[in-house]
């Protein structure tokens, strides 16, 4: 299938590993123009190298905190300046913070929703008056199966992903009219870093396939997930195949969420 990205501009944020990473891949293997932006410049500029190495295509690097809304309205105006417009922004900048609601200080909550919340918010503020005048354009919100169902002990990170849930829900019904879709992808157990940590305190007798396929995960699918798997979801939600897609919600975790 021709997903259309061939000459597509997109923005992802947390660009520089795991999903974000898999999906400049797959989206620059589709044709598109990626820009990546990331707080480490180091790993940053490896991406980029890597990224360019599998798909001989120019990748723009942008060092930026989506935490600072200047940085979010820099790395929107440096990518239409690289490529001449905006047509995709993946909000994946995030990380993983799950602890008891009496462990969680008033620092960490208000670090991770201007991580993961704001860092949507503004980045879609400077991105879609482009998509407008590109005539459309899609966005896709980075959230987590956990949001529609919190386990206790995930906080703030099911709470900031929740309000992830109703941002897109409600952008998709304000940006429908100018042909900006607006949806998100909600993220089980897939491979990062955070788990490739835990499976090496957990079981480092272990390879990586026998942790991944360990009955403890509880994933209907049997396995844990990989990024590119993940990246596959993302890049037709933002292309033409999915262009009758938006407001939705799609769970990337292998069949554990417990809500549609």
């Amino acid at each position: 299938m021709d997903l259309g990205l061939k000459g597509k501009v997109a923005l992802i944020t947390g660009g520089s590993k795991g999903i974000g990473l898999a999906t400049a891949i797959t989206l620059s293997r589709e044709g598109a123009k990626v820009a990546i932006c990331a707080r480490n410049e180091q790993q940053l500029q490896e991406a980029a190298k890597h990224i360019a190495e599998l798909t001989e295509s120019r990748v723009l690097a942008i060092q930026a905190d989506v935490m600072s809304e200047e940085d979010c309205k820099r790395a929107v105006e440096q990518t239409v300046e690289a490529f001449g417009g905006i047509d995709i922004l993946v909000n994946n900048a995030g990380t993983s913070a799950a602890k008891p609601f009496e462990q969680v200080e008033t620092e960490v909550w208000r670090q991770d929703l201007e991580l993961k919340l704001f860092g949507a918010i503004h980045c879609s503020r400077y991105a879609i008056p482009y998509m407008k005048q590109a005539g459309g354009g899609s966005i896709v919100n980075l959230t987590t199966s956990a949001a529609k169902t919190p386990p206790a002990s995930s906080l703030p990170t099911s709470v900031s992903r929740a309000a992830g849930l109703a941002l897109t829900n409600a952008m998709s019904k304000d940006l429908a009219g100018a042909g900006i879709r607006v949806n998100t992808v909600c993220i089980g157990k897939i491979r990062s870093d955070q788990l490739e940590k835990a499976w090496k305190r957990e079981a480092p007798e272990l390879t990586w396939d026998e942790y991944a396929s360990d009955a403890r995960h509880a994933i209907p699918l049997g396995r844990i997930g990989d990024a590119e798997e993940a990246a596959n979801v993302i890049a037709f939600l933002s292309s033409k195949a999915a262009s009758y897609v938006t407001g939705t919600s799609v769970n990337i975790d292998g069949g554990k969420g417990e809500a549609l």
